[in-house]
């Protein structure tokens, strides 16, 4: 028996299905149903009902979830223990980080080497999903996200600090109407195609940007595929339809022939810290002291 077996039956159970919990796990779903056979064939019981249309706990599933739950809670209480004999000023912090605009996030790292000049700051930078997962399984400290709302749901299993807001951006043709206004909103913007990276690829920020459509009553009109933001405004500023995107600042606004960025009015991306619930052990409240200072 391994936790990373118990931890995907109890995820299992809670999403109510393989697909979903392989999802929230960051995993594939052959990888979920592999190891959750396994521990049927280890415990030699059939934890879920299977059939093509639904995925529910057996009787002995139910008996059984309680327990693995007591288990992984008591793997996750040692190992805050151990961090926390280990950690102080020459612990290690494991952290997953983003491009942030600015220097905000290197102001960060600034207050933290100031605060805690012996703690290790270990930076890892996965996609957001994968980056939620390592979380949650305890590989990673701490992880700012972006896009993510503070409500129930969001991030299951993790509680999200609001840290800050930044603005959103439109890219859109100088030629185009709209690029003299000087924060054009979205819903005037409804009409030209969007070029939006699949939800797949980024689902935090994609369910922002449908989200603000539907808040103004309308629905993004698809445009060619995005790539990445240097290709697709270099795109924008030289295609023969009209066509424009949307970004957060990163590594400053960029300049690009024929291309207008102009801020959206009233839409803005949140970034919030992503932890495990309970106390923080002493590496992280180093990192959210260092927080605090820069603001």
């Amino acid at each position: 028996m391994e936790l990373r077996q118990l931890r995907y039956f109890v995820t299992v159970a809670e999403e109510g299905g393989f697909g979903r919990a392989a999802e929230r796990l960051g995993v594939v779903q052959s990888a979920v149903s592999q190891q959750v056979r396994r521990l049927e064939r280890a415990w030699g019981v059939e934890l879920f009902e299977r059939t093509t249309r639904r995925v529910r706990l057996s009787a002995a599933g139910e008996r059984l979830l309680p327990e693995a739950r007591a288990v992984l809670a008591a793997a996750d209480r040692t190992a805050r223990v151990a961090a926390d004999i280990t950690a102080g000023d020459d612990g290690i912090l494991r952290l997953g980080g983003i491009h942030g605009p600015g220097d905000r996030i290197n102001r960060v790292l600034g207050e933290l080497a100031s605060g805690a000049p012996r703690l290790q700051v270990r930076l890892r930078r996965l996609p957001v999903t994968r980056r939620l997962a390592a979380v949650r399984d305890g590989e990673l400290d701490a992880a700012f996200v972006r896009a993510l709302p503070d409500e129930p749901g969001a991030a299951p299993g993790l509680t999200l600090l609001p840290l800050w807001s930044d603005p959103l951006y439109a890219a859109l043709p100088e030629e185009h109407p709209l690029a003299t206004e000087p924060e054009p909103r979205l819903e005037q913007l409804a009409g030209l195609p969007l070029r939006l990276a699949p939800r797949e690829e980024n689902p935090p920020f994609h369910a922002l940007v449908t989200g603000a459509f539907g808040a103004v009553g309308g629905r993004p009109v698809p445009g060619p595929p995005f790539s990445d933001l240097q290709a697709t405004l270099t795109a924008i500023g030289t295609a023969r339809e009209p066509s424009w995107t949307l970004f957060y600042e990163v590594r400053g606004l960029p300049r690009v022939p024929r291309v207008a960025v102009r801020p959206l009015a009233g839409l803005t991306v949140a970034t919030s810290l992503a932890v495990r619930p309970g106390p923080p052990g002493p590496a992280l409240r180093h990192l959210l002291g260092a927080l605090r200072t820069v603001g």
